[in-house]
């Protein structure tokens, strides 16, 4: 399984941004997609995650209500609406993806590389 981030910029506090998450090859293998963050100079941390099958999602209580993470199963695809942005969501944000029934947070089996967020106060 390949896992491609995108959709990283720079953008202003209450503001939007959408990341992508594309997964290919052997995409049959998909329990779980998961996005995390790490800001400078702090440990990785779980965002949100979502069932391959699209019907379970979990959020991170510093998330709930801001970000939503949804899949496009046409395109393998999955996305993660984050509105409302502050400044401590500042990070660079990777996907993962685990091949066997995990708990939300982990741990994962395939990871993409990461996509940076900045927003501006």
């Amino acid at each position: 399984v390949q896992l491609q981030a995108s959709g990283g910029g720079l953008v202003q506090a209450g503001g939007s941004l959408r990341l992508s998450c594309a997964a290919s090859g052997r995409t049959s293998m998909i329990y779980n997609v998961g996005w995390f963050r790490q800001a400078p100079g702090k440990e990785r941390e779980f965002v949100t995650a979502i069932s391959w099958s699209g019907r379970s999602t979990q959020y991170a209580d510093s998330v709930k209500g801001r970000f939503t993470i949804f899949r496009d199963n046409a395109e393998n695809t999955v996305h993660l609406q984050m509105n409302s942005l502050k400044p401590e969501d500042t990070a660079v944000y990777f996907c993962a993806a685990s091949s066997s029934m995990r708990p939300w947070r982990g741990p994962y089996d395939y990871w993409g590389q990461g996509t940076l967020v900045t927003v501006s106060s």
